[in-house]
């Protein structure tokens, strides 16, 4: 490739053959100059007339960038702690319904429900027809929140509601079984009843001041009622004797005995044998002679022995 180059300093025109290497290598240098000068153009020209983005106005979006990420983490923070809070709260309800279900299972069998009626080993039985939910219905944290302090306040009263029903309960249930009420012996008859009556020894009127049930020797003697012993031994006129205090100002006692069966400050439940059945002291045969007292007084036992049918 030939160029001409004319200028005044020349006497004539001078020719310059390029080819090659030679014309590659000013090609290449004449682009670089070329884009270089556009490039320095585009960015004054910018600069000069506002129409591009300076270094300041990069530096502002990038703080202003960099405050949002600060306020992302902030947020999912927040939202992790409150997520955290729920869980702890979750499970501490949870805690109080499993004691809420203790303490109903035990509640059923005090009031000896029938089996089913309260079942709280399984989920409780649901219904109704389905509705479909608003659009855009998405239940906001301070929605789960406000209905689980709602929750935990029914919890609340219904604990304190089923904690009054246990001690009502209870104290019918401690009654029951202090009350003196049900017969001293599993098998026997009835041979002597309370009062007035002919004394087998003497033939003359006396008071009987229990009543006697008749049957074998060696018969189960049991407790009518809970309660504490306060005499296990020998007793003028009734042979071996148990005494036990109920409470309440009730006593009972057990004699004729062959053989006592527990001893003084021993705690008898209800249906407990107590002695075995004897001829021992004033007897004509092998019988229990049974007393209920009220506050000291002898009283009918007959009343009690009857209660348990009623």
């Amino acid at each position: 490739m030939n160029v001409v180059i004319f200028g005044n300093g020349f006497a004539r025109p001078r020719q310059l053959n390029l080819s090659g290497v030679s014309a590659g290598a000013c090609a290449f240098v004449f682009a670089v100059i070329v884009s270089a000068a556009g490039f320095a153009g585009g960015y004054w020209y910018s600069t000069m007339t506002g129409s591009g983005i300076s270094v300041n106005d990069v530096a502002d979006l990038s703080d202003e960038l960099q405050l949002q990420r600060d306020n992302i983490s902030t947020i999912r923070q927040a939202n992790e702690d409150t997520l955290d809070a729920l869980a702890i709260r979750i499970a501490q309800m949870n805690a109080r319904v499993i004691r809420l279900d203790a303490l109903g299972r035990r509640l059923t069998e005090m009031a000896e429900l029938e089996e089913g009626e309260f079942d709280f080993g399984s989920e409780p039985a649901l219904g109704g027809p389905e509705e479909p939910a608003a659009a855009g219905s998405n239940v906001a944290i301070p929605d789960v929140v406000e209905a689980m302090q709602s929750l935990d306040n029914r919890l609340d009263d219904r604990e304190a509601q089923l904690g009054v029903l246990e001690s009502l309960l209870m104290n019918q249930n401690l009654k029951a079984r202090v009350y003196p009420q049900g017969r001293p012996v599993n098998s026997g008859w009835i041979s002597s009843y309370f009062g007035k009556r002919t004394d087998p020894f003497t033939g003359k009127p006396a008071n009987h001041t229990g009543i006697d049930f008749a049957g074998k020797m060696g018969a189960e003697v049991i407790a009518v009622a809970d309660g504490v012993v306060t005499w296990s031994a020998d007793r003028y006129g009734y042979g071996v004797m148990v005494e036990i205090n109920h409470g309440n100002g009730y006593a009972t006692r057990y004699a004729h005995n062959s053989e006592n069966l527990v001893a003084v400050g021993d705690e008898v439940r209800k249906g407990q044998i107590v002695a075995l059945m004897g001829e021992t002291g004033r007897a004509t045969g092998p019988n229990l002679h049974f007393e209920v007292l009220k506050n000291g007084r002898r009283v009918n036992p007959v009343n009690f022995t009857r209660a348990s049918s009623q």
